[in-house]
């Protein structure tokens, strides 16, 4: 299927609507050579910025450092929901972190949430922030008993919940909860703010430009021509070999934004239960509303991105009157094994070195309040959930089955990816707009040929750890199976952990 808004150079092929509006330019804002910052933040999404706005206002001196750009990855690849509850239920985590985890988990999410809102309102930021009711419903008897977990879970923290009589969804469930006052807004207009905010606090901006290689001396960290008391890696993943490598998961989700004959648009945020599930929800873009349409979530390198599209649009066809697919594009998002993510001093590395990371598909809620977890320990402030989602935790019985799981699969996709691969087909039979690995004299290259039949060869490794990428044809890049980290058709990084890009092949 062809859609109308494609294009490259983004975290993945496909323009979100959030993605869908000019660059701002920016004005020279280069660090002062001598100075030593009080922080280097590496990352312009929601937690980079709100971390570094929030450190700025406190007095702290600091400079932000992305890749690309603000809102190249994740944040601006979000379906953007603002909710009270999370992936990882509530009954989840008193499982694994006893009934004070649970609250201070629930307590976080009202506080990350709060924070955008109080963002909102004091920056008076023009950000189609909504509020809205949100629906979780089930179709089958199995999927009561989780909804009824989900019921139960919330109440017990003090979430607001109720079950609901009728659901605006024209999918026949069995039964439905109702939570009141979630949100929902467009945030790139709202990271986009909160860069203006920084700036006009005196914050330093370093776009394209990517932190590869670091240093600490006499207590300073040396990184891409900055030096800094303190590091923040709001990358979504840290960058290079780490341990959160074998402590989360990488994971791709698919939304379509489509346009309805009937013109009737459901005026709340709708979930269902299924595994993998699917939420729906509209927003006014450009002018003109549309439905989103979420879900199908799967491992990232492990399934065909083009089928889950695909998949996706038939789901949305068979219970919506599309008129038209105006947008179509996923993102990535880390799930961590014990169901919650790691925020704060970064293990086995050097002190003042701080990082957040799997978030699962919660990230506005939990980037928001990780940037303030993160500012107070860069403050020297102590923080209420810092031990809660302490990076360095260690959970013997919560998520040591998933974790064998995973790394398994990973040790799985490493091995058997080099030695059972046989492509037979040659360069030549390649269609353009196409990628594919091939074997070319007895060697492995990830080749792509565009529409104008120029042959893009490369070195299939990831520079990561070295698993073999698979090609999304959907996104036009390269993913690797093992830990997420992604490349365009030059093999550029697109997204971390790996930080070099791979090698090209030059055709004889």
């Amino acid at each position: 299927m062809q859609t109308d808004k494609t294009v490259t150079g983004r975290d993945g092929g496909n323009l979100s609507p959030w993605q869908d509006q000019p660059n701002v330019s920016l004005p020279d804002n280069t660090p002062t050579n001598n100075l030593v910052y009080d922080c280097l933040i590496v990352g312009g999404g929601i937690t980079g910025l709100t971390a570094a706005l929030l450190l700025q206002k406190a007095g702290k001196q600091t400079v932000l450092a992305d890749a690309r750009g603000v809102g190249f990855g994740t944040t601006g690849g979000t379906s953007a929901h603002i909710n009270t509850f999370a992936d990882t239920t509530f009954n989840e985590v008193e499982s694994a972190f006893g009934k004070e985890g649970a609250q201070l988990f629930a307590d976080a999410i009202a506080e990350g949430m709060t924070m955008i809102k109080r963002h909102v309102d004091d920056l008076e930021i023009d950000c189609d922030y909504e509020s809205k009711p949100g629906y979780v419903y089930a179709e089958s008897d199995e999927e009561v008993k989780q909804l009824d977990d989900i019921y139960e879970g919330a109440g017990k923290v003090g979430v607001a919940v109720q079950y609901a009589s009728e659901v605006p969804t024209p999918v026949p469930y069995k039964k439905a909860l109702l939570f009141d006052g979630q949100a929902q807004f467009h945030p790139l207009k709202y990271l986009q703010a909160l860069k203006h905010a920084y700036l006009d606090a005196g914050g330093r901006l370093l776009e394209n430009t990517r932190i590869e290689q670091t240093g600490y001396e006499d207590g300073i960290h040396l990184a891409g021509g900055v030096r800094a008391k303190n590091m923040i890696y709001a990358t979504h993943m840290p960058p290079n070999i780490n341990v959160f490598n074998f402590e989360c998961a990488p994971y791709r989700s698919y939304v379509l934004a489509v346009k309805l004959k009937s013109g009737k648009y459901p005026d709340a945020l709708i979930y269902d239960t299924q595994e993998p599930y699917h939420y729906v929800r509209s927003h006014i873009v450009n002018g003109e509303e549309l439905l989103l349409v979420g879900g199908l979530d799967h491992k990232t390198g492990h399934e065909d991105p083009e089928k889950s599209f695909a998949d996706l649009e038939k789901y949305t066809r068979k219970y919506y009157n599309i008129s038209s697919v105006k947008y179509r594009w996923s993102s990535q998002y880390y799930v961590p094994v014990d169901g919650l993510p790691y925020i704060g001093q970064m293990p086995f590395a050097e002190k003042g070195i701080y990082c957040a990371t799997g978030y699962n598909g919660n990230g506005m809620m939990l980037g928001s309040v990780a940037a303030g977890i993160l500012a107070d320990l860069v403050s020297g402030r102590e923080n209420k959930y810092a031990g809660l989602f302490n990076a360095s935790r260690i959970k013997p019985m919560a998520g040591f089955t998933e974790f064998v799981k995973e790394n398994a699969d990973v040790v799985r996709r490493f091995v058997a990816d080099r030695f059972s691969f046989r492509e037979t087909d040659s360069l030549k039979r390649l269609k353009p707009g196409t990628g594919k690995l091939v074997e070319v004299d007895g060697e492995k290259v990830a080749a792509y040929r565009d529409e104008d039949g120029v042959v893009h060869a490369l070195n299939p490794t990831c520079t990561h750890a070295g698993c073999i990428v698979n090609w999304n044809g959907a996104e036009k890049s390269w993913d690797c199976p093992c830990h997420g980290a992604r490349y365009d058709i030059d093999g550029k990084v697109l997204t971390g952990p790996a930080t070099r890009d791979l090698a090209a092949i030059t055709q004889s």
